[in-house]
């Protein structure tokens, strides 16, 4: 990979991450996350613009472990019916929201 290409993702993650310390909210984020990679998925982008995007920008944004982090504290807590609820719950709400930035994106083009 060229240094150049490299650089792009890496300034993707940084940007990535600088919001999502800026949004306090694990569920803000990946709705927003979900949204917003459903609309990105739908286009056809180029090789270099789907790594900056996806693998640099939602991946330190949405980052996965926000959501173990949550999900961790409520086993903690030792409630296993909350813990089944909000897992089943945001997955189903982050794939509904995911669906509907892509058809949303399909519906502008």
């Amino acid at each position: 990979m060229k240094i150049k290409k490299l650089i792009y993702i890496l300034l993707a993650c940084y940007v990535g991450t600088f919001l999502r310390l800026s949004i306090d909210n694990n569920f803000i984020i990946s709705i927003i996350g979900s949204f917003c990679v459903g609309f990105f998925i739908s286009k056809k982008l180029s090789h270099l613009s789907e790594k900056i995007l996806l693998s640099g920008f939602f991946s330190c944004f949405t980052s996965f472990s926000g959501f173990i982090y949550f999900l961790y504290k409520i086993i903690s807590q030792g409630d296993w019916i909350k813990f089944i609820v909000y897992f089943n719950l945001i997955i189903i709400i982050n794939l509904f929201t995911m669906y509907f930035g892509f058809w949303i994106s399909r519906k502008i083009t």
